[in-house]
């Protein structure tokens, strides 16, 4: 017997959606974090919630959570939004 959740077509398609709509919206700012020697990678979108891990130069940066929190959330806030908060892991 499966407890886990289940989805159906419709949400499945507006989460897909909604992750296409933040990996678009990351890709106009990924240029703003490698000019500086870091990235960003999309590792999950879960309701409202995107978890980004933020890579290369951002790693061990003490300014990291300054840029999720003033950069990369602000810009997919922006223009996601559909977007209520930002999350490293």
């Amino acid at each position: 017997m499966n407890k886990g959740f289940t989805m159906n077509k419709e949400a499945m398609g507006v989460l897909c959606l909604l992750r296409e709509k933040v990996e678009k919206a990351l890709e106009n700012i990924r240029s703003a974090l490698k000019a500086h020697g870091g990235d960003v990678e999309l590792v999950d979108v879960t309701g409202d919630v995107v978890k980004v891990r933020l890579t290369g130069a951002c790693v061990g940066c003490p300014m990291s959570m300054i840029t999720l929190k003033n950069g990369v959330e602000r810009a997919l806030k922006a223009e996601v939004p559909e977007v209520k908060s930002v999350e490293a892991v």
